[in-house]
């Protein structure tokens, strides 16, 4: 990949698929995968200075400050496997930043993206998607009940344990959800514009991931 797309932030809304992408970039180009989230886990397990202060805020049911949220990144991406031989970052970044203000943290930091790849899925497609969602609280496997339908309704294929439908996945929750996510990083969209790889996130999950590294073939051969 060339040079100019060592950092890789991901955007898409709620279920558009960006933990396919995530694997996908990971497993093509060797990129390590930040997750705000497992990164936020991390510091607290760990007890950092960092961890402290976020689990501070979480405690309380307050949001972490973006200033912390950078700090993390910015001492993750300072170990060896985000990092290139000589030294210049690399990365993919899920998660982050969702807004203007996280945006322009990332960059007070120097750690703005190089390439922005963006999902597009227009969000009838996205409520179907998480509606459909079904887990099972004891061992964790999903199904969905258009997409992988379990083979006894309403009884995990792997335990046998009875199926639930998350509130996070009723209609209701899964509207706001898309509505905060086109208030606030649609103008990371147009901010973004000259970095984004637009990916049409409605193709199969293989055409997905063909159309990613499509699109960043064609960048690194543009030399842009």
């Amino acid at each position: 990949m060339s040079r100019n797309a060592n950092r890789i932030i991901l955007l898409g809304g709620p279920g558009a698929g960006k933990g396919t992408v995530a694997m996908t970039l990971v497993d093509r180009f060797a990129l390590q995968h930040l997750s705000t989230g497992d990164m936020l886990r991390a510091a607290v397990a760990a007890g950092t200075e960092l961890g402290k202060t976020a689990n501070g805020f979480m405690s309380h049911g307050a949001l972490v400050p973006d200033d912390v949220m950078v700090g993390l990144i910015q001492e993750r991406v300072q170990q060896a496997d985000c990092r290139l031989a000589d030294g210049t970052p690399r990365f993919l970044l899920d998660g982050f930043p969702r807004t203007m203000p996280q945006a322009d943290a990332l960059d007070r930091h120097g750690l703005g993206p190089d390439v922005v790849v963006y999902l597009v899925v227009k969000d009838e497609i996205l409520v179907r998607r998480l509606t459909g969602r079904r887990s099972c609280p004891k061992c964790g496997n999903p199904h969905h009940v258009e997409f992988a339908p379990p083979l006894h309704e309403g009884l995990c294929d792997r335990c046998g344990t009875a199926l639930v439908h998350r509130v996070d996945d009723q209609e209701a929750a899964i509207r706001k959800r898309i509505d905060l996510f086109h208030s606030q990083t649609d103008p990371l969209v147009q901010r973004y514009a000259p970095l984004l790889v637009t990916i049409d996130g409605e193709q199969s999950q293989e055409r997905v991931a063909r159309s990613v590294i499509e699109g960043l073939r064609a960048l690194e051969a543009t030399g842009s």
